[in-house]
């Protein structure tokens, strides 16, 4: 007869709601007749189609005939201006990081602007010249250079005053050097933009490429931090190769593996024959810049347009050094002749493309990654948006066509791109007004250059490092985000500073690949506890006042499992739920052993007693744990490792009478273990062994142990 306890807890026997769900049927259409249908949509041509594709491939012709010029007029030319008048002293100074002249920066400047204008899909994006991709081609022009047996430190125009680009360029073309492969002859000059030129249209072809096969995707593998760390070990780079610039020292350029070591060995070795005119010259306009641009951050709500500080910086610079013959009486290096004019296209030379076409490809890369997440950022903050195929097709041409005008490689740039957004740019009309700033210099203005100092370019180009050298500042905050983004950050500023560009760019891809691989293979894993008066169940070790449940286990694993992480998964499983069912069989079998021996030594009525002792030690045993709950939310997939492994553990504590149960499942892991037979034949025990949420398979849990409690009583 049952206690009045007993009937009470029979009539509080837990119930749960098993939720039936019919599934629609598959209308999967076959892949054959798919591919069929998609070659048939996409290789028929009608007139409708073709101007689609056209007008699509130029996006000028489909926003331009509706420019709202009352509107936007204003902004757009306000915008162009400034940034033109940026744009010339830029140009002007990172030619020092590319390795070449600044007419070739001027040329990339000029029509990088024209092109994207007409094949961009960004209203604001500024595209051009940009440091770190100018760095990256230096180094490779130098390395190149170099190895073709030139001397990188000699200035071929110097005691050239002034003149035509085409007259200059070709008496610098005729020095008497012979390169035997071009079997041409061609000076220093014309050897390094002939390499500069073959490194960005192969870079061209690649995105041109990645744009055709739509492989534009690729860009998401490069993370935030690991583009972050990029630009900041690409930043020190840069810093340390225009110090010498600010000291007026000339050492060897040192292009390759371990620059940035070697280039501050040689600055400490020469420290001594510092040029004092370089250094207060370097000093001053540091100062003024840094001012002007601290000033401009803390007043920017107020100063609607932006100063030109870099400009007044060079035209000042550029008079007093030529009025007080800085040059001749302190021997301060100056940028000497820039032509005017353009020097007539020319086919980038095909016998250089070996060379360089492995470099060409993380250039391409970066290139691209940089152009199009700051298309996406702006498109998103003004609500519009671009399309990352044609982005790619727009980039590839701003290198293919200049790099027949004696231009290297270009891509986005943020700094340009928020003062244009700053001095209200509203269209790629902007493009248009800064490429004719730019033409303006190189048709008229140029030669007046001749006289700025090299050091007034470096300082420029290091006051334009704040922001990505602030990352450094920003370090304490990442690690206590993210300590993985934070170590992915580091070891890419490491290997980019300390190596090379290139190594630092495979490296980060690489390291924040597998970082990405460790978080799928060991995850965090969790056991969960009952928030009390809720249906609601949290990780037990997080927090404080959750209430076990007797006799069941809720066991949590936050990753896809795979092939991978199975092993991960069933160590963790075991640990947290304190059996493995493997050993448990074995201790088990062991016990039983040891029972029949002491029944062959002992009299009878002792082995009775030790075999209730015995069986009183196993019972209590397996009651310690009966149930075990999978809380499946996080897994997203299963592979057949993955359904073989939780087959596996499915029967492998069955056979100590622990009974495991799945929760939280979406669909796609469902369908995997309906095609691995995991619910049995025809899914027959898939209300018994699979529960919408955890709470409904507790239910359930203490549901059947009532009812075996009931059944022995």
């Amino acid at each position: 007869m049952k206690s009045e306890s007993e009937e009470n807890q029979v009539e509080e026997q837990p119930t749960y709601n098993h939720i039936h769900l019919e599934k629609r049927a598959n209308n999967h259409v076959k892949i054959l007749t798919s591919l069929k249908n998609n070659l048939r949509k996409n290789c028929t041509c009608s007139t409708k189609k073709a101007k689609k594709t056209f007008t699509g491939f130029f996006p000028v012709i489909r926003w331009l005939p509706k420019y709202k010029f009352k509107e936007n007029a204003w902004g757009d030319i306000m915008s162009g201006l400034i940034i033109g008048i940026i744009l010339v002293p830029q140009a002007i100074a990172y030619s020092l990081l590319a390795g070449l002249k600044p007419i070739y920066s001027l040329y990339t400047s000029f029509f990088a602007n024209i092109i994207y204008f007409i094949m961009g899909t960004s209203r604001h994006v500024s595209v051009g010249i940009f440091s770190l991709i100018s760095l990256m081609v230096g180094q490779i022009v130098d390395r190149e250079v170099q190895l073709a047996g030139f001397d990188l430190d000699e200035d071929v125009f110097r005691g050239i005053k002034d003149g035509n680009a085409t007259d200059v360029i070709m008496n610098i073309t005729t020095v008497n050097i012979t390169f035997g492969p071009l079997n041409i002859e061609c000076g220093k000059e014309c050897y390094a933009i002939s390499i500069a030129a073959a490194l960005t249209f192969m870079a061209g072809i690649y995105q041109l490429l990645m744009g055709i096969f739509r492989l534009g995707f690729l860009s998401i593998y490069l993370s935030e931090p690991m583009l972050d760390g990029f630009a900041t070990g690409a930043s020190l780079t840069i810093l340390t190769a225009q110090v010498k610039y600010l000291l007026g020292i000339k050492i060897p350029r040192s292009p390759g593996i371990g620059m940035l070591l070697t280039t501050w060995i040689n600055i400490f070795q020469n420290i001594h024959t510092t040029n004092i005119c370089d250094v207060v010259t370097s000093a001053i306009c540091i100062a003024v810049l840094v001012a002007a641009k601290e000033l401009g951050d803390r007043y920017k709500d107020k100063i609607k347009i932006p100063l030109p500080t870099e400009l007044v910086v060079i035209v000042v610079a550029t008079l007093v050094s030529h009025y007080c013959n800085l040059n001749e009486l302190y021997h301060s290096s100056v940028s000497g002749v820039i032509p005017t004019g353009f020097i007539p296209p020319k086919v980038p030379d095909f016998s250089l493309m070996g060379k360089i076409a492995v470099d060409a490809f993380p250039l391409a890369i970066v290139s691209f990654a940089f152009t199009i997440s700051l298309s996406e950022m702006f498109a998103k903050k003004y609500a519009y948006t671009v399309e990352a195929n044609q982005e790619m097709f727009a980039i590839g041409f701003c290198n293919i066509i200049p790099s027949f005008f004696h231009c290297f490689a270009t891509s986005a740039a943020l700094a340009k791109t928020l003062v244009k957004t700053s001095t209200g740019c509203k269209t790629q009309v902007s493009s248009v007004v800064s490429a004719i700033v730019v033409l303006l210099v190189l048709l008229f203005f140029a030669p007046l250059f001749y006289s700025l100092q090299k050091c007034v370019l470096a300082c420029i180009i290091i006051v334009s490092l704040r922001g990505a050298l602030r990352k450094f500042k920003d370090f304490p905050t990442q690690w206590r985000l993210n300590k993985i983004d934070a170590i992915v950050w580091s070891v890419t500023v490491c290997s980019s500073a300390l190596i090379s560009t290139e190594v630092g760019l495979a490296v980060g891809v690489i390291f924040s690949m597998l970082c990405l691989v460790v978080r799928t293979q060991i995850p965090h894993t969790a056991m969960l506890s009952h928030i009390q008066d809720t249906v609601f169940y949290e990780d037990g070790d997080k927090y404080e006042n959750l209430l076990p449940i007797p006799k069941i286990k809720i066991f949590r694993f936050e990753s896809p499992l795979f092939y991978a992480n199975k092993d991960y998964f069933l160590k963790s499983l075991y640990k947290k739920v304190d059996m493995n069912p493997s050993l448990e069989i074995i201790r088990r079998k062991k016990m039983e052993k040891k029972l029949k021996k002491q029944k062959g030594k002992k009299q009878e009525e002792n082995m009775k007693n030790n075999d209730n002792d015995i069986h009183i030690e196993l019972v209590s045993k397996k009651n310690d744990l009966e149930t075990i709950i999978l809380d499946c939310s996080c897994i997203a997939f299963l592979d057949t490792s993955g359904i073989n492994v939780l087959k596996g553990i499915v029967k492998d504590y069955k056979e100590v009478q622990i009974t495991v149960l799945l929760a939280c499942c979406n669909r796609s892991v469902i369908d995997a273990l309906c095609r691995g037979a995991y619910f049995g034949k025809h899914d027959k025990d898939i209300h018994k062994m699979l529960f919408h949420n955890i709470h409904d398979a507790v239910q359930f849990a203490r549901g059947s142990q009532l009812a075996i409690t009931d059944s022995t009583v």
